[in-house]
């Protein structure tokens, strides 16, 4: 099951933007955003993650498939792969639903999902998500993003997420209550609108009970990282 969702990702990565049902009034679209595929400088050395989505359907109904993720020395330490049906509220929001795996770390599990994904006023990117896991376990995660628009190519984009979580998980090192915040800033030059390179800086910081368990651990709770990457869409 993970090998064919990982499989079915990677295909909707490679296809281009396309229209399956010419001269309709709502047809048939493919969509790919590959948000983040970026080189990070951590305090643990090198390492690589990405953020992509897309989806495919019509104007109201959709298929949306988002998968991140970060390797270290060659290995996935961190995977994320979601499969959700939805449907469209309003112009600008869509509420989802569906599934979502944990291929990496080994002792990941499966959620189900919930959320909504949309365009908030003066135009922030929201993406606000529960999940609920088979052991019990509830997540929150929020995703907030904006662009500064600092000419016509050059654009500004601040980028915040904040994680929290019903109950304690030392087996994946996660604290009850909120457990992490990242904060990125990055700075992209499109030469295409397709294709942006951008490079920044990403500050990542374990919280509460979180933070106290990566103590115990002789772990680091912060991490300030300087990023370079690439931005593009089909």
């Amino acid at each position: 099951m993970i090998r064919t969702c990982w499989l079915f990702s990677l295909l909707l990565l490679s296809a281009p933007e396309l229209v399956i049902a010419h001269g309709e009034d709502d047809p048939m679209l493919i969509a790919v955003y590959a948000d983040e595929v970026e080189w990070r400088d951590t305090n643990e050395g090198d390492s690589f993650s990405w953020d992509a989505q897309g989806w495919v359907g019509k104007d109201l109904n959709k298929f949306w498939w988002k998968t991140e993720g970060a390797t270290h020395k060659g290995s996935v330490e961190d995977a994320e792969l979601q499969l959700l049906y939805s449907r469209a509220m309003t112009t600008h929001w869509n509420f989802n639903v569906g599934v979502r795996t944990d291929p990496e770390p080994a002792s990941g599990r499966d959620w189900a999902v919930v959320g909504i994904q949309g365009l908030a006023p003066y135009f922030f990117e929201i993406d606000a998500t529960l999940f609920f896991g088979s052991s019990g376990q509830v997540a929150a995660r929020l995703k907030a993003e904006y662009e500064f628009m600092v000419t016509q190519k050059l654009i500004l984009s601040p980028e915040l997420e904040l994680n929290a979580y019903s109950k304690e998980d030392r087996l994946n090192d996660i604290g009850s209550g909120v457990s992490n915040l990242e904060f990125g800033l990055r700075l992209r030059y499109e030469f295409r609108r397709e294709v942006a390179p951008y490079l920044g800086i990403n500050r990542e910081k374990k919280l509460g009970n979180t933070a106290d368990l990566a103590r115990n651990r002789g772990l680091q709770t912060s991490d300030t990282q300087l990023v370079l990457g690439v931005r593009a869409w089909y």
